[in-house]
């Protein structure tokens, strides 16, 4: 026999969106939709922050390289002359004027053709000679390099001044400036999705306000009706989906009220039906019982009256008409207890069953009972 088994990762898969689920189910809807809004406005907010930021980046890196190869091939040209007069002030001026024009020129630098520094723009700081072997000049176009310095991102530049003849230039130009605007413009955005994400928590808000309001009145008046107030009913505030819920609502109310009134009716018509008839038993009863007194006692002390006057007769002829007269009493007695022995349980009851006369006998009863 095979017995088919989960594999563990979908086990556990299954179990973590089961605890999901709970957890999801466990609040109310309003924090749900509160969630949903706050979720949603990050997620969108952060997703296109960092897809504008990425968009600014390449779009800045590309003009920064562009503007770089033109800057170098214009420092290229115009350093020929200065160059081939063995100016090296010149150089040196043209140099300084280069970087102090371009806000995101770090650094910029001539070699003669033999590699050594003819003039640069650090200053009193001194060359950096890491910068020598860093990014040589190509036999043809421009060299370009990124590398990572204490000032940041820096994009090294280097070009032939007549084909190596004179020398190779340099120019070293910083991320710092674009990676503020960069930076800038991600916090204007950062600051704006908040600000979208306040708005859309109170618009969520308003909302749910709206939309739960008359859910909670409705599960209001639900635990009113379970505590048996059957007059509570939900208000109706628009014509939407919850509205219609809330007439449903109502009219099963009305339809319990009227129906817990129909009840109420029909015990109370029963027990005064109840009442009725024990009052008509109670007054059969009583007839009965006049009756037994009224008739079968008197018959019985008329019979013990002539069994005391039987004794002294001697005449047979005297005594056997007063045994007759005394029969005659006797069965009259007998026809009296059968009459009443059949109006306290007729013989119909035992042909027919108690259920066929029992209306018909409390009809008569009750019918007895009111006439009297």
């Amino acid at each position: 026999m095979r017995v088919l088994t989960l594999p563990s990762t979908l086990a556990s898969r299954h179990t973590v969106l089961e605890r999901l689920w709970a957890v999801a189910g466990g609040v109310s809807v309003r924090t749900k939709i509160l969630g949903i809004v706050l979720a949603l406005t990050t997620v969108l907010g952060l997703g296109v922050t960092w897809q504008v930021r990425a968009v600014m980046y390449r779009v800045f890196i590309g003009e920064l390289e562009n503007r770089g190869q033109s800057v170098l091939s214009d420092l290229a040209g115009r350093s020929v002359d200065p160059i081939l007069l063995n100016n090296t002030f010149a150089v040196y001026e043209l140099l300084n004027e280069t970087v102090a024009n371009h806000p995101d020129a770090l650094y910029a630098f001539v070699l003669d053709p033999s590699g050594q520094v003819l003039a640069h723009t650090f200053g009193a700081d001194g060359f950096p000679t890491a910068l020598l072997m860093l990014n040589p000049a190509p036999a043809t176009g421009t060299g370009h390099l990124r590398y990572l310095s204490e000032l940041g991102r820096v994009h090294d530049f280097s070009t032939l001044i007549l084909d190596g003849r004179g020398g190779s230039v340099h120019l070293g130009l910083s991320e710092r400036r674009l990676q503020g605007v960069v930076d800038a413009v991600t916090g204007q955005m950062l600051l704006t999705t908040v600000l979208v994400a306040m708005v859309g928590i109170a618009a969520a808000t308003l909302l749910t306000n709206l939309l739960t309001r008359p859910i909670r009145n409705l599960v209001q008046a639900t635990t009113e009706v379970g505590h048996g107030n059957l007059t509570v009913r939900a208000p109706h505030w628009a014509d939407d989906e919850i509205g219609a819920l809330a007439d449903a609502f109502n009219q099963m109310v009305a339809d319990l009220d009227a129906s817990r009134q129909a009840i109420a009716e029909k015990d109370a018509a029963r027990t005064r039906l109840l009442e009725q008839l024990i009052n008509a038993q109670e007054e059969e009863r009583k007839r009965i019982a006049r009756e037994l007194h009224d008739s079968v006692g008197q018959a019985l002390s008329s019979l013990m009256l002539g069994l005391k006057m039987l004794a002294p007769m001697d005449h047979p002829d005297v005594v056997r008409r007063q045994a007759e007269e005394l029969h005659r009493q006797v069965v009259t007695i007998l026809e009296q207890v059968r009459v009443l022995s059949r109006q306290l349980r007729p013989s119909v009851l035992d042909d027919l069953g108690l259920a066929a006369l029992g209306w018909s006998k409390t009809a008569a009863l009750g019918a007895e009972h009111l006439g009297k």
